[in-house]
Formats: structure tokens, C-alpha cells, sequence
């Protein structure tokens, strides 16, 4: 799971990039595994965050290492919305191609955004669950440069070692990218950090349960209290009775 985890959020922070200022991306891989549903949402700045259904699941390893194929399952949907600013979200959903993550965001990339496209992420765990090692690789064409680029980088790439090992090797990002063009003229344009952050918050959960209407509000005063727990970070929000009287006050009639 973890390995699964360290995988998408690499690929999320890599599909953030692409965007501009205040848009932000949710990815959710849910395919026919143990692991049953993986979602990370990221924006244009490296803030990521994400979480797995089911994050016990523990598979034996293969000959190609983690098996995050048999965790996410063949078979399955990889569903891409974007909040680019404007007044519906943009929704992309397309069958899992590889379930390698990698693989699938490739295929994302390449039908649903019709532009030639590379991605490889890896990640690597320790004996005691910790993630060690994660990195990735996103490649597109721009004009003047056309799709015949990316496949010479896409066969470039497969001759190298997995980006994982790379980096675990001691290489950094800027070597890495140096061996990976070569002779192709390149320009380093930004650095900037990434950073797991959630974006939940009380005011949020307070919003959440004016959401649900009077009816399930009175019903939750009834219990004595609505609890709210975040799938990614797991931050907890309890609201006493008080706290729930004061909000169907603020709601009509």
C-alpha cells in the first residue's frame, strides 16, 4: 500500500505541475484489488495529499519488485478531475491500462489530453513500512519539438535503471535529467519544494454538515454529537450538542 501510495502521489505532483496558479488536480485510481480505491489531489504549487482504501494490504513481492499491479487489480477505472477556475469541473475517466500508475497516467495523458507523454514514478519501502526513496518522470512534446522526442526519451528511459534505483543510488534530479538527454539541448526553468499538506479544516466540516440538511442535523442531536474524521490525514472534528444547535440556527427553516 505504501509503495502504491508513494507511487501516486509522485504522479500526482507530476500531473500538478502542468497546471497554472489556483488550479488544483484529483486522481483516483479504483480497480478490482485489495487496495479497492487510491486518491491523491494536488495543485500547481507541489501541495499534495492522498490516501489508500485499504492501507494494510501487504502483498508478496514479484520478480519485478512491489506488486502494485495485483494491489490496484487489472481491471478498473483511472478518473482525473481538474479545478482549472472555471464554474464545472473537468472530468476525465478512462478503463486502468497498466495499473502500474505510471503507465496508466501515461495513457491519461496521451487520450484524454492528446499530447505525446511519458511517465515513470517509483518509490521505494523499508522493512518497517517507511517510504525511503520516491521520484518520477514527466515528458512531453512542445513545439518546435514533436511526439518522434518523446519516443526517443521513452527508449532512453527503458534502458535505464528504474527512477527509484537511480535515486537511490545517489543520483540527483539534475543528473538524472542530464544522462536522460543527452545531447539534447535542455533549460533547468524552476525548482520548488513539494509538501504533504491537507486542506481539511473545522470551517470545512462545518460546511460539510450544513450540507446533509436540517433532517440528518436534528437526527445527529439526537446521538449527541456528529464526528468527522479525514480520509488523508485523519485529522477528527467532533461537534458536541451545542455546537450542532448553533448550526441549525444558522440554517432556514
Amino acid at each position: 500500500a505504501a509503495a502504491a501510495l508513494g507511487r501516486a502521489l509522485t504522479g500526482g505532483v507530476l500531473i500538478g505541475g502542468l497546471l497554472k496558479i489556483a488550479q488544483r488536480v484529483a486522481v483516483k485510481f479504483e480497480g478490482s484489488g485489495p487496495l479497492k480505491k487510491l486518491i491523491v489531489e494536488s495543485d500547481s504549487n507541489g501541495v499534495v495529499r492522498g490516501y489508500v482504501q485499504q492501507p494494510l494490504v501487504d502483498l508478496p513481492q514479484t520478480a519485478q519488485g512491489y506488486d502494485v499491479v495485483g494491489a490496484i487489480g487489472a481491471a478498473g477505472l483511472l478518473t482525473v478531475v481538474k479545478d482549472v477556475g472555471l464554474r464545472d469541473l473537468a472530468q476525465s475517466v478512462i478503463p486502468l491500462a497498466t495499473s502500474t500508475i505510471d503507465g496508466d497516467l501515461t495513457a491519461y495523458l496521451e487520450q484524454s489530453e492528446q499530447i505525446a507523454s511519458v511517465v515513470q514514478v517509483g518509490s521505494m519501502v523499508d522493512e518497517a513500512g517507511y517510504t525511503t526513496i520516491a521520484g518520477g518522470i514527466l515528458l512531453q512534446a512542445m513545439p518546435p519539438r514533436g511526439a518522434d522526442v518523446v519516443q526517443l526519451l521513452r527508449e532512453r528511459l527503458q534502458e535505464m535503471p528504474p527512477i527509484e534505483v537511480m535515486l537511490a543510488t545517489g543520483r540527483t534530479p539534475e543528473q538524472v535529467a542530464s544522462e536522460l538527454f543527452g545531447e539534447l539541448v535542455y533549460v533547468e526553468l524552476e525548482k520548488r519544494p513539494l509538501i504533504f499538506q491537507c486542506s481539511c479544516s473545522r470551517e470545512r466540516s462545518e460546511k460539510a454538515l450544513l450540507s446533509l440538511g436540517r433532517a440528518e442535523i436534528e437526527l445527529l442531536l439526537e446521538e449527541g454529537e456528529a464526528v468527522i474524521d479525514c480520509h488523508f490525514c485523519h485529522e477528527r472534528y467532533v461537534f458536541d450538542r451545542d455546537e450542532l444547535e448553533i448550526l441549525l440556527g444558522e440554517m432556514p427553516e
